[in-house]
């Protein structure tokens, strides 16, 4: 019998991973409230797939399944993750537009939920506005939705391991 460290076993990679998803969400509020960094469509629907991944993880590190539901657990985790990272993705090509391509600034969120159904809302947000194409807060001359978008990555990586991780 091989021992093998407490760190690679798949709920404390559950964990682990919740508690980023944790700590992002943390961050982004302070950035919000504190630093005054007001998130546009594009930064709240990141933030929705953070939560969501956040809640996979937790429930994996709850539940710590067999090998057969670690990888439904990782195949959410991956979908989830590849979701937001398409999301941040196209936040990062808006920001990276040139300003005469970059599309006007159109209503709020909370306006289209009030008056368009969700579908619509969210190929509406999708396509971005010129809010969305502000630059603000910057660590490494990296943007919000860069490190976002190196985050889901880093998620994604994560849950292809646990897909295969076989340590209980």
């Amino acid at each position: 019998m091989t021992s093998h460290p407490i760190f690679f076993t798949r709920r404390t990679i559950y964990l682990l991973g919740f508690l980023a998803c944790a700590g992002l969400i943390a961050f982004a509020l302070y950035l919000q409230h504190k630093l005054g960094e007001d998130p546009c469509a594009l930064c709240i629907f990141q933030r929705v797939a953070v939560i969501a991944l956040g809640v996979v993880f937790l429930l994996g590190a709850l539940h710590n399944p067999g090998v057969r539901g670690n990888r439904i657990y990782a195949s959410l985790g991956l979908i989830t993750t590849l979701a937001g990272g398409g999301i941040a993705a196209r936040h990062v090509w808006l920001q990276h537009l040139p300003q005469d391509q970059v599309p006007e600034c159109g209503p709020g969120l909370s306006y289209l939920m009030e008056t368009q159904p969700w579908l619509q809302v969210f190929q509406n947000v999708l396509q971005g506005s010129g809010e969305c194409a502000e630059v603000g807060w910057t660590f490494l001359r990296l943007s919000i939705p860069e490190w976002t978008l190196l985050c889901f990555l880093l998620f994604a990586v994560m849950a292809m391991f646990q897909f295969r991780n076989r340590r209980g």
